[in-house]
């Protein structure tokens, strides 16, 4: 256990996040009792002194002259002497330095619009935020295809729409997301539908005032439905909403072994217009190991059936930092991809988050780590260039080792809109079905606020009237 002593709390998220970086999954307490490590903060309004504790006795320090006050022009110098404090003592560099967050691409971005260089931004990433290279040009090359992404888009008047399937074939060892065996559930998917377009009815009718650009129907596993009732799903948003502004309706198809032909079809004769058919590894021990019940020729086959069918524009995801798995197993996986040649590839690196069946199993998956996340990453990079795609959305969720980013590599033209609208939170994306959250974007508030759904299918069920109301007295703050 680490004690975390601040005199003042102003920092306190920089730094945990910073601390968690480089000391993964050792638990950050408030009292010194029985703990090994103590990180000390003292600030003041002239200096701020960073300081380690070992058993009593320092073993480390760092200051930085600033007024911890004032947070703009105080948060780097203070985050760069955690960083620098924190590699002393674990004797290692983290690719991203001190820049914490959700959104690393979001400085590339103010200094795009401000007129800076390419070169000048990545220079400020090394100097600043004391990054590596690689991770300045990567968020220098997501940011200008993001603005050119974003030139057509009319934010206020415009919306979109994810429309959540909380149903998988299994529970992946490292999935925490809603989702619910349909073997087990098939008896009440019928109803869940009917809750889930009770509830469309009502988006449609109160956001009829705004063109609907953006259709994700994500999850669980959408094709984990039947191809009727997949049908029935896409058909009701056909039917309810004005779809003439839409520019991009998407089906995340993930797992192979739900996938069929009827289900292709399904979506080719409908206004679908681009899918994902993710392995996350092609590697058969691996899929065996994190629970997918399916082979990498099970993927093969799936995609090639797709492209039959006439899919043009289909994603593969596939995932860096699984168990057991190394930076040749990473090269397996992407030269099979590379023979398939989609459009467009999102690489993952693996989140171990609290509901996950794979934090209860840390310590076999710590040692069953195989190389550097960050190698793989930088060789997906590699992949990526020579299949003609270029990145366009980059993002990082708690809980990566490391700090490391997930990254959205499309070729010009295959881009997932839908990705870099939620990811820029410039424009309301209205969700329904169980476990999905609503975005309402304020922007000349800079704020956004959420509306929740119930993620247990039986509650929302039984409560999709309170998800209507919970979203109506949301709506009513827009208006």
């Amino acid at each position: 256990m680490i004690y975390l002593d601040e005199n003042v709390k102003d920092y306190d998220n920089d730094f945990r996040t910073m601390i968690q970086a480089f000391i993964p999954r050792e638990k950050i307490v408030l009292t010194e009792e029985d703990t090994r490590l103590t990180f000390r903060a003292r600030l003041t309004d002239t200096q701020v002194e960073l300081s380690l504790w070992e058993h009593g006795e320092k073993i480390g320090e760092e200051q930085a002259s600033c007024c911890y006050r004032d947070k703009k022009t105080a948060r780097n110098p203070i985050k760069a002497a955690a960083y620098h404090l924190l590699s002393r003592y674990c004797n290692k560099t983290l690719p991203w330095g001190s820049m914490t967050g959700v959104r690393p691409t979001k400085f590339a971005t103010a200094r795009l619009e401000a007129g800076w260089s390419g070169e000048d931004i990545i220079r400020e990433y090394e100097e600043q935020y004391l990054t590596t290279r690689q991770k300045g040009e990567i968020c220098f090359r997501v940011a200008q295809r993001e603005q050119e992404l974003l030139k057509p888009f009319h934010f206020k008047e415009e919306y979109c729409l994810y429309v959540g399937i909380p149903f998988c074939l299994s529970r992946c060892l490292y999935c925490s997301f809603t989702a619910y065996p349909v073997h087990q559930y098939k008896d009440r998917v019928t109803d869940y539908l009917r809750a889930l377009f009770y509830e469309m009815d009502y988006v449609a009718q109160a956001y009829a005032g705004k063109r609907l650009v953006a259709v994700y129907i994500g999850g669980g596993t959408p094709t984990s439905l039947s191809a009727d009732q997949l049908a029935s799903v896409i058909d009701k948003i056909c039917e309810v909403f004005d779809t003439q502004y839409i520019k991009e309706f998407t089906v995340e198809a993930g797992r192979p072994d739900s996938l069929n032909r009827d289900k292709f079809l399904v979506m080719k004769e409908r206004p679908v217009t681009r899918i994902s058919i993710n392995p996350q590894t092609m590697n058969d021990k691996t899929l065996q190991f994190i629970g997918r019940a399916h082979t990498a020729q099970m993927t093969v086959d799936a995609f090639q059936m797709a492209r039959d069918c006439g899919m043009d524009n289909i994603n593969m995801d596939m995932i860096v930092g699984l168990p057991r798995e190394g930076l040749e197993d990473i090269r397996y996986t992407l030269d099979k991809i590379k023979m398939l040649n989609p459009e467009s590839l999102t690489v993952h690196s693996l989140a171990i988050k609290r509901a996950a069946e794979l934090n209860i199993q840390m310590q076999q998956y710590q040692d069953s780590i195989k190389g550097s996340s960050n190698e793989m990453l930088e060789l997906a990079d590699c992949y990526a260039t020579a299949l003609g795609m270029i990145p366009y959305y980059l993002y990082r969720q708690k809980n990566i080792p490391g700090n490391l980013e997930n990254v959205g590599y499309a070729k010009v033209g295959k881009e997932c809109l839908y990705n870099v609208l939620i990811m820029e939170e410039k424009m309301d994306i209205i969700a329904v079905g169980a476990g999905t959250s609503t975005k309402l974007t304020f922007p000349d508030e800079n704020r956004i606020e959420r509306v929740e759904n119930v993620k247990n299918v039986e509650e929302y069920i039984g409560r999709v009237d309170e998800m209507i109301a919970r979203k109506q007295a949301g709506f009513c703050v827009k208006q």
